[in-house]
């Protein structure tokens, strides 16, 4: 219906124009012919072919000009509305005024119009979510273009960025530019961008161990930049540590007393001791070992326990000044007889209480600390015990205080770590503990919701002090 529309349109104007024009030709022509074959007396006739050509151009001149009109007009507004859409306004629609191909033209324009709008929409949209989700993760996304400059990086990689340039490197003392790509990534970028492959690294920057991921950014078969996802990975990379530490000394506790166990049992069915007190120190060897892998035993079972939350309790009410008391004395005759170290105590007169604890786990905690003093304390020197309530007395505060070789600042923070070792000025001997002493003691401080620091200075000594609650334990 349309169609035809357009083309009877079309034929009426154009009988339109061949009418006038064949009236402006036909009116020249007679006003040409009357001039040259009529007298003076024609001349009525000849002013009437005169008023009919001007006639004729007249109405040949608008159709013209209404057709000129009707046809860029609306190539006009096709042209704004275009210029429109490339300076950003997608919603630009093109009125329709005909069903010809002028009309045709303007729909088509809006079909596209439309598209694009919705294309750009959508991508919007893409980009808002891969905004989000670059905000919202924890690793580190930086992308650099072929020559290092940084492109784009969510939070925390701007926050890394920023961490990064305030370092001093080794190549000056300058800050890095905060839009070029960081000193520790640089040569890993460039064997990125040289090998055209991606790479998988770690970096150790001070004291953080970084995971990184780098991987080129390709743009018709060639390298435009790189991205680079990090992540912090400097708390498994010490438990890593701990756990090959702790299987390597497990396997060092074990082998030599198996060894000796085995020494000594080989001994004693060759026939090697001659007599009977020589046999009866090989036995006594063999039992002693035999008590030492039990303790290891014994104690990794307890300390796995306690890790897992599966601690028994026997909570009751626990007199603290008389369980010291007690302990002070099983260790006085060994400190004096063994060591030569002497025990001064600084006990409230009045009794400290608490009114839920485990009396034998809290003797245990008391046990391993008083130990672990003796071991490491010279002859001649004092070990202070000292307990009170807390300035606000909701709990009991002890000290334990040695005064031996102390341990150095930078192991600390992992002295009750399982199996760790400072300096060998603090290193077990032969007849010391399993290693797991004082991770034990921290579980079971913990399981009292209590909490336990370490303060030493080297050459002058350590301090233990733990604070146990005077409360009833949280269900």
């Amino acid at each position: 219906m349309n169609i035809w529309k357009s083309v009877v349109g079309k034929l009426w104007i154009t009988i339109i124009l061949l009418v006038a024009f064949v009236i402006t030709f036909l009116g020249l022509f007679l006003l040409v012919y009357i001039d040259v074959n009529f007298d003076k007396n024609s001349q009525e006739i000849k002013w009437l072919f005169v008023y009919t050509g001007i006639i004729g151009f007249l109405l040949t001149t608008f159709f013209a000009f209404f057709l000129f009109t009707k046809i860029t007009q609306p190539l006009l507004q096709l042209k704004k509305a275009a210029y429109s859409i490339t300076v950003g306004e997608y919603k630009t629609r093109v009125e329709i005024r005909s069903s010809d191909e002028i009309g045709q033209l303007a729909s088509r324009f809006n079909l596209m119009a439309e598209k694009l709008e919705q294309t750009i929409r959508d991508l919007n949209h893409e980009k808002e979510q891969l905004g989000s989700i670059l905000r919202s993760m924890t690793d580190v996304v930086i992308t650099f273009d072929a020559h290092g400059t940084i492109l784009l990086a969510n939070p925390q990689g701007e926050k890394l960025i920023q961490h990064w340039a305030a370092i001093s490197w080794e190549k000056g003392s300058e800050m890095i530019a905060s839009k070029h790509i960081p000193e520790p990534l640089q040569s890993l970028f460039q064997t990125v961008v040289s090998n055209n492959e991606e790479l998988t690294s770690k970096l150790y920057v001070l004291n953080d161990v970084w995971s990184v991921v780098i991987t080129p950014l390709y743009a018709q078969d060639m390298v435009r930049g790189a991205v680079a996802v990090l992540r912090n990975v400097t708390e498994e990379d010490r438990l890593e540590k701990l756990r090959k530490d702790f299987v390597a000394n497990v396997s060092h506790e074990l082998r030599t007393p198996l060894s000796m166990l085995q020494g000594y049992s080989e001994a004693l069915l060759d026939d090697i001791a001659g007599s009977i007190d020589e046999r009866k120190e090989l036995a006594q060897i063999i039992l002693d070992e035999s008590l030492r892998m039990s303790r290891l035993v014994k104690d990794l079972l307890d300390l796995a326990k306690m890790e897992a939350g599966h601690i028994e309790m026997n909570c009751d009410r626990v007199n603290i000044t008389t369980l010291l008391e007690r302990v002070i004395r099983k260790f006085s005759t060994l400190s004096n007889e063994h060591h030569g170290v002497t025990i001064k105590q600084n006990i409230a007169k009045e009794g400290l209480w608490i009114e839920c604890g485990d009396e034998d786990r809290l003797e245990q905690v008391l046990t391993n600390l008083l130990d672990n003093g003796l071991r490491h304390t010279p002859k001649g020197a004092f070990i202070f015990i000292r307990a009170h309530y807390t300035v606000n007395q909701d709990g009991i505060r002890v000290e334990i205080e040695d005064q031996g070789e102390g341990i150095p600042t930078e192991d600390l923070p992992y002295i009750f770590e399982r199996f760790y070792k400072a300096d060998k000025a603090r290193t077990r001997n032969s007849t010391g503990g399993t290693g797991l002493g004082l991770s034990i003691v921290k579980n079971i401080v913990q399981s009292h919701e209590g909490t336990i620091e370490a303060k030493s200075i080297v050459g002058k000594g350590t301090t233990f002090s733990f604070v146990i609650p005077c409360h009833r334990l949280s269900e």
